[in-house]
């Protein structure tokens, strides 16, 4: 079932709105052109408010639906086709983010209609009735539950990853060797890689610049300005920084800059955290 047929909204956002948190971001508006091929560690969600947006993945396949999950560390173009609605970046080692992932059975996975009913309806009381809505945080975890299938997975990541990444998302500082990370929780940086690699998708390194790069987001919203950015996550000029944005997420790092921001409390937690 699309939106055609059903009673459209009566008013969507004129400009977007940016809800971001150290690790993520929520986003609602309308756009339009293909976002070039990127790849970036968080699970990417989209929900149309009306119409359809599609995704296309490395097999130069492109997907069609109200919809769409990209996993982790996918390569992948999209196109909003200028339609309203949300895209919500979702942490893989989340206890949110492990279920979502043990949902899907491919790189890009189109969202049956049936759990996008709700979400939607949510999503326009959220734009057109906030005092009725949820708040931010419980909006998102509730749309990454209903996109969820079956029961939340046993799997958790391997305790000493755990300690790691904690560490990582309490620390203001990111300049963190693969060798201390390492001696955190006893093991030899060889050793270390290799779980952390197996555990978390990537290599540590990868990791690393993905957070700072989500820190470097958190900065540019708050000052405005890209060298901020740069600044506070440790890149080596604005440049590098924008260099960055473009490869994991296809677009410049001005995109924060249009629109309202809205920094939020991170919405996912680590298992047993």
């Amino acid at each position: 079932m699309t939106t055609e047929g059903r009673s459209a909204p009566t008013k969507w956002l004129e400009e977007p709105r940016w809800y971001l948190w150290d690790g993520g971001f929520f986003l609602l508006g309308r756009s339009a052109g293909v976002v070039p091929p990127h790849e970036h560690h968080a699970i990417q969600v989209v929900v149309m408010v009306e119409g359809e947006a599609e995704l296309c993945g490395q097999d130069g396949q492109w997907r069609t639906g109200r919809g769409l999950i990209v996993r982790p560390d996918v390569q992948h173009s999209f196109n909003p086709h200028g339609r309203p609605g949300a895209m919500l970046f979702v942490d893989p080692e989340s206890a949110e983010g492990l279920w979502l992932r043990s949902s899907l059975s491919a790189d890009i996975t189109i969202v049956p209609p049936a759990r996008l009913d709700g979400i939607v309806a949510d999503l326009i009381t959220f734009v057109q009735r906030p005092f009725e809505a949820l708040e931010v945080g419980a909006l998102v975890r509730q749309c990454v539950r209903a996109i969820s299938t079956g029961a939340a997975p046993a799997r958790k990541l391997d305790q000493r990853i755990t300690v790691v990444l904690k560490s990582i998302r309490a620390s203001e500082d990111l300049r963190i060797p693969l060798e201390n990370a390492a001696q955190m929780v006893f093991l030899s940086p060889s050793r270390f890689a290799h779980l952390f690699k197996h555990q978390v998708g990537l290599p540590f390194r990868r990791y690393m610049l993905w957070r700072k790069l989500t820190r470097a987001m958190l900065a540019i919203g708050r000052e405005g300005t890209i060298a901020a950015g740069a600044h506070a996550a440790d890149f080596a000029d604005a440049a590098h920084l924008t260099r960055t944005f473009q490869q994991m997420f296809g677009i410049p790092p001005s995109a924060l800059m249009r629109g309202q921001f809205f920094e939020v409390p991170p919405p996912f937690e680590l298992p047993g955290a």
